[in-house]
């Protein structure tokens, strides 16, 4: 191949120097065809550019492997058959060529139906006229777990100043309490938001921009304000700006892996990042301010945030005879008056509230594994007023958390035949007087070194007795008041002179 430096010479040798074309040949040791060439034209390269790619071994295959690029091309993006892939399928069919001609032809036919010159239009958004929302899948370590964590993007347009949050669920209750934390943090949400089609949100796809919107999800945007907004599908040049975060995002903080106890840890920590990036970050187009400057500028242009949304997912449960109900492959309690009934449970992204009848009948934090069942004791405390002995093995009172004169109390009463039962009489008075109350109860019988159920409820009477409040004051309740003072001579006056045999009898 004559290379561009021989040209140079050729050429300079022939125009500059008035050289013959056979001293230049024997000189530069180069075939008058490509002296000629050179001196010719006025290209300063030869360039050869193959039209058709010889494959006679291929040949045969071409349309088997056409079919198979069609086909592979209609999977998602992770179930893709490689180049090899397709090769070795060939070979199991009788292909005897070899690699390159699959790759290189492979190559051809994703050319020949991609864009060609594809040309992305810069965006530009005003000041609070919109945000962009996204998931991504990142891999942490929590409590010493390797746990692959659902990460909520919500970015403004405007400002790029962004928020993200790790969640254990992409479920629609964590998508309520991610844009509330991130407009709580703004001081308030964008004008629109724009979201692909994720499921949360969008419950059908119609032609063009036409969406039918979650009835939840709308509410959430309502509550806000905000109008949402769906990408086409497959076009995440929409929403490019959060597309980009993700990867920046993965690079700058999860990677190395990070490891935290807990999701509030970890969240707290992405919060602090978030913030200093973007006070450290120079705005893209706005190169003389930062990203946290142009921000505090943004924020005047907000809807005002106005407070939390009550983002819960709602759903039926059936309470079953042990008063538990079932949710997310996990068990929790309520009310035994609620037990074989159907109640509504609502999820939030830390809790479950379970309701019955318009009441709240059970609260616990949420749990996110398997097969576990979470307790409130107090749910059972009307059962175990008519059967105590289930304070000794029943499931949902071991380990029982309770106050440290409570505990003790129940305690020193395990060793009596009738401790059980003098326990839950302590624990039935917590339902009328409260469970303070009955722990300074049993506070101050322990001072007095006394422990018994009816030490407690006699402190618990005198205690309301005290604090039972006293009639009006009026002269009539003054004078009905009045108690008589306690004057022994009295009585001497109902007694008359005594006989010689009575006083004699009351000398002796």
């Amino acid at each position: 191949m004559v290379t561009v430096e021989t040209i140079g010479r050729i050429r300079r040798a022939f125009l500059v120097d008035h050289k013959p074309i056979r001293q230049i040949v024997r000189e530069l040791r180069v075939s008058r065809k490509t002296v000629r060439k050179a001196i010719r034209g006025s290209s300063t390269e030869f360039r050869y550019d193959r039209q058709a790619q010889p494959q006679p071994r291929l040949g045969e295959f071409v349309a088997r492997l056409d079919g198979l690029l069609e086909a592979n091309s209609k999977r998602p993006a992770r179930e893709r058959l490689t180049a090899r892939r397709l090769f070795e399928l060939l070979r199991a069919e009788g292909y005897q060529g070899a690699y390159d001609s699959v790759q290189r032809h492979a190559r051809a036919w994703r050319r020949a139906r991609s864009q060609q010159g594809a040309v992305f239009i810069p965006l530009w958004f005003a000041p609070g006229e919109a945000y962009q929302f996204d998931w991504s899948h990142e891999v942490v370590v929590l409590g010493g777990v390797t746990t692959t964590v659902k990460v909520a993007h919500i970015r403004l347009c405007h400002s790029r100043m962004f928020l993200v949050r790790a969640y254990p669920r992409e479920t629609q209750e964590m998508v309520f309490a991610a844009h509330d934390h991130a407009f709580r943090l703004f001081g308030g949400a964008c004008r629109r938001g724009i979201y692909d089609n994720m499921t949360t949100a969008v419950d059908a796809v119609f032609l063009g921009k036409e969406r039918r919107f979650n009835r939840r999800f709308l509410r959430m945007c309502s509550h806000y304000l905000v109008d949402p907004v769906a990408c086409t599908p497959a076009a995440g040049w929409e929403k490019g700006q959060v597309e980009n975060q993700v990867g920046n995002i993965r690079e700058h903080l999860f990677t190395p892996r990070l490891h935290f106890a807990s999701y509030p840890e970890l969240n707290a920590w992405l919060e602090a990042r978030c913030l200093a990036q973007a006070r450290e970050s120079v705005h893209p187009e706005q190169t003389d301010k930062t990203v946290w400057e142009v921000f505090e500028a943004e924020r005047a242009s907000l809807i005002a945030y106005p407070g939390p949304f009550d983002g819960f997912h709602e759903v039926e449960v059936a309470v079953s005879k042990s008063s538990l109900v079932r949710f997310d492959h996990n068990r929790y309690s309520v009310a035994v008056k609620a037990a074989r009934r159907t109640a509504q449970l609502r999820a939030y992204a830390d809790r479950i509230v379970v309701w019955c009848d318009g009441e709240i009948v059970g609260e616990h934090a949420r749990r996110f594994g398997r097969g576990q069942t979470a307790y409130d004791p107090w749910h059972y405390l009307p059962v175990l007023a008519r059967k105590p002995g289930a304070l000794r093995n029943g499931d949902p009172f071991r380990n029982w958390d309770l106050p440290p004169a409570l505990a003790q109390i129940r305690r020193r009463l395990a060793g009596h035949n009738d401790g059980d039962r003098q326990f839950v009489d302590i624990l039935t008075a917590v339902t009328e007087a409260g469970l303070d109350a009955v722990e300074a109860a049993c506070a101050e019988a322990l001072s007095a070194r006394l422990f018994g159920r009816d030490v407690v409820l006699n402190i618990l009477a005198r205690q309301r007795d005290v604090d039972r409040p006293r009639p009006v004051a009026t002269p009539t309740a003054l004078a009905l008041a009045i108690e008589p003072v306690a004057d022994c001579a009295r009585y001497d006056q109902l007694r008359g002179p005594l006989s010689a045999e009575e006083a004699y009898c009351g000398a002796a």
